[in-house]
């Protein structure tokens, strides 16, 4: 069984662009500047905890509402993870997204039956294992047996 490590932004749903509007916004809201918030969200989380509190909720709320402008399914995407699922890979999606964003990406896009683990990258390769072959683009997704 081969297991499969896939970038969610790169390959399945770029998740910065909501990600950026969703700080606009909530900077905006709580008349909090967040301006100079990490670009790697894995870091943003805790300046987030320290500005705004329970950030979460807030994030999942604003991305459900503006989910479908920016993630739409892929037919070419859906069947290649159809067929390596049917073919017995795991699949694990690895984003620095915050869980929450990530699986309503993933949601939109038709994927969520099909990949096994979400999480960072670190995670999603540990649980994979050592063996986890790394996918960066769409192209290469497209392009696996």
């Amino acid at each position: 069984m081969e297991a499969i490590a896939l970038d969610l932004d790169a390959v399945l749903a770029d998740t910065r662009p909501l990600w950026r509007d969703w700080l606009e916004d909530a900077g905006r809201r709580a008349r909090v500047d967040l301006d100079d918030v990490p670009e790697d969200r894995t870091a943003a989380a805790g300046v987030l905890d320290e500005r705004l509190g329970d950030w979460r909720p807030l994030l999942e709320r604003f991305a459900a509402d503006r989910a479908p402008i920016h993630f739409r399914p892929r037919g070419e995407t859906g069947v290649a993870l159809r067929r390596l699922r049917d073919g017995g890979s795991r699949i694990g999606a690895f984003t620095d997204a915050p869980r929450e964003l990530a699986e309503l990406a993933l949601a939109h896009v038709g994927a969520t039956r099909r990949v096994d683990v979400v999480g960072t990258r670190d995670e999603v390769l540990a649980d994979l294992g050592a063996g986890a072959r790394v996918v960066n683009t769409r192209a290469e997704l497209l392009s696996l047996d």
